[in-house]
């Protein structure tokens, strides 16, 4: 077993592996220092054809691989499980059912046990059994309409809004509450971890904006937050780079003029007014200069701005370097652990394969 650092030192949750935001949630249970084993299929590789080393996702844990088919197999997975306060699965709804490892006969044998669900669309609804990813369960939450300008189809922004942000984090902070109350309780419970509702959620604050009659649904790209405004967008740079502005505020928008030679300039008296006449002023003011004069003016003040940096630089920025937000094992550049704890601190974590343990190994270490 793995002995690692971290608040969640000591937490036993069992894996079974898979792709996306359930190992990503597992990711983080083990940077936060719980004790993660995930459970392989026989011959289980990742996609894209790469090296398990560098499915970072599946990142300090240690695996077992089982051919649950197999009835000797099952009862080792359904040992490990007995012994676990969490069991974590994405598969899709009543597969653990059939693998007779569901809610109901494993929480009748460990009647503590949270028992994380993470799908597309939910343990139920008309949806439930289509496949799917992060771009299908976006789309039926608002978000991915949103997203970029009127004139162009939504674009696929990664896997980052349904897949982690409301797929893993929703499963993550379902699972530690669910733990936290099965551990002064002695209860456990089902938590059903959905991307489109995390999706949706994400959008939040502009469902409240809708309401309120500040924002435009009809107006793709035509939002304050989505492209609307010229104060809070990114613009291209003489060499080729971009940076990014967000003064939303009257005082980081006032200096960022300063900063531009803009303060007099009639078309920016008002923030929020004749958008188009502000943003073509400072699309040809940004091709003016390289990317590095307009960090040179504008990361010394409070004018809201970054440079906006490609994954090749991004770890080499010296902010980045100060924090320690990138760390390398084994040769390979990953974001380390977040968010970072005063008593605990996580250990760095190890590439995306952290090798192999035996069933009996973890019961003994579990007993």
């Amino acid at each position: 077993m793995l002995d690692r650092n971290g608040p969640l030192r000591g937490l036993r949750v069992v894996e079974m592996a898979g792709l996306g935001p359930a190992p990503f949630a597992c990711m983080m249970l083990a940077d936060m220092g719980a004790e993660v084993i995930r459970i392989a299929r026989p011959g289980q590789k990742p996609m894209f054809g790469i090296d398990q080393k560098h499915n970072l996702y599946d990142r300090s844990r240690q695996s077992v691989t089982l051919d649950l088919r197999n009835p000797d197999d099952l009862a080792q997975a359904q040992a490990l499980i007995a012994k676990a306060e969490v069991v974590i699965e994405g598969f899709r709804p009543g597969v653990m059912e059939r693998l007779g490892l569901g809610p109901e006969p494993m929480m009748a044998a460990n009647p503590a046990l949270v028992f994380g669900r993470m799908t597309g669309w939910g343990q139920d609804g008309p949806l439930r059994d289509r496949a799917g990813h992060d771009l299908n369960y976006m789309a039926i939450s608002g978000a991915l309409w949103s997203i970029g300008s009127a004139d162009a189809p939504p674009p696929p922004p990664q896997n980052i809004i349904a897949d982690l942000a409301g797929g893993g984090m929703m499963l993550l902070a379902g699972v530690l509450a669910a733990v936290l109350h099965a551990r002064g309780t002695g209860q456990g419970q089902v938590v059903d971890a959905c991307m489109s509702d995390g999706a949706a959620l994400m959008m939040v604050m502009q469902y409240g904006l809708m309401a309120a009659g500040v924002h435009n649904d009809q107006k793709r790209g035509g939002n304050t937050l989505n492209g609307g405004i010229a104060s809070y967008r990114c613009y291209e740079t003489a060499c080729g780079g971009y940076v990014a502005l967000g003064p939303l505020e009257p005082q980081f928008y006032a200096e960022m003029l300063a900063q531009l030679g803009l303060s007099d300039d009639p078309r920016f008296a008002d923030q929020y007014g004749a958008q188009d006449a502000k943003h073509a002023a400072l699309e040809t003011l940004f091709r003016s200069k390289p990317r590095s004069h307009w960090q040179e003016i504008l990361e010394r003040v409070d004018a809201c701005f970054a440079p906006v940096l490609s994954m090749s630089e991004a770890p080499d920025y010296p902010h980045n370097v100060a924090r320690g937000t990138f760390v390398t094992t084994d040769g390979i550049i990953q974001p380390g652990p977040a968010p970072r704890f005063s008593a605990t601190p996580s250990d760095p974590p190890t590439h995306g394969d952290a090798g192999m343990t035996t069933v009996a190994d973890v019961l003994k270490s579990w007993a």
